[in-house]
């Protein structure tokens, strides 16, 4: 039946089928490559390995797309514009291992610890972008903004449902957790939130609170204790204590040179 077709018709069937098959991009494209395949001389095998390796690369960006609008990250927040200096040895050798993505294999949390201003969200954030390159589905959120979101579900009585939806993120980074200051109602979803992610799913916190501090979040001793046995378990802490604020550092260089003494 193949070859009964002309060549015209050959290409809009193929064409036809292709789409069919949902392989748009090489339906597109396919044409411009063989004849480009037929100048160079391919072999067939030739020709078909470069025409699928062209739908995986498309496939794998597109991929890439639909995670990166999905995730929320700060466009702007990428190890491009994330200054590695400031942080020390030891941090750049802990991000350098974070950026492999290995450690979502097992589910291990990660905790940047510091001042305000020491950059702890763009490293996170910038973290989250290498992972999205990887095709791992990342999701960036504020803490109030989660905790409110969960807070609305379980009086819906969809807590289970949003729970659920969040799991289909191998990373959830929550910013700036020790800001917010929760009532009994907002500590118990965000509680729930990290007791059903624990072993399972991968957890990344910014909090300008140490441990010991982390009461003030959770209210209740035990709770907070139960909390920090969740999150520190498995976990990967940046200590960025020692971190001068970037803001404040920007204001001190701003300030005007004192007058020379006359």
């Amino acid at each position: 039946m193949a070859s009964e077709l002309g060549p015209a018709n050959r290409h809009d069937d193929l064409c036809a089928l292709l789409r069919r098959l949902n392989l748009s991009h090489t339906a597109n494209h396919f044409a411009d490559l063989a004849l480009s395949a037929s100048k160079a001389n391919w072999t067939h095998e030739a020709f078909l390995h470069e025409l699928v390796r062209q739908e995986c690369e498309f496939r794998d960006q597109r991929r890439v797309a639909r995670l990166l609008h999905q995730s929320g990250l700060p466009r702007e927040k990428t190890f491009r514009t994330l200054q590695l200096d400031p942080l020390g040895a030891t941090v750049r050798l802990q991000l350098e291992r974070l950026r492999t993505g290995a450690f979502l294999e097992e589910a291990t949390n990660v905790i940047a610890v510091g001042q305000p201003g020491a950059g702890k969200s763009h490293l996170t954030a910038a973290l989250g972008h290498e992972l999205v390159l990887l095709g791992h589905p990342v999701y960036w959120t504020s803490t109030a903004a989660l905790v409110q979101r969960l807070l609305a579900s379980k009086r819906e009585l969809r807590l289970p449902q949003e729970l659920a939806k969040l799991d289909r993120f191998a990373l959830v980074i929550l910013d700036d957790i020790g800001y917010v200051q929760h009532d009994r109602d907002e500590m118990e979803v965000l509680f729930t939130f990290l007791a059903e992610r624990y072993e399972r799913r991968s957890v990344a916190l910014t909090t300008n609170l140490v441990f010991s501090e982390w009461e003030r979040i959770f209210k209740h001793p035990m709770t907070t204790l139960a909390a920090i046995d969740r999150v520190v378990h498995h976990a990967v802490i940046l200590d960025m204590t020692a971190i001068q604020s970037y803001r404040a550092k920007a204001a001190q260089q701003a300030l005007p040179a004192p007058a020379a003494a006359s």
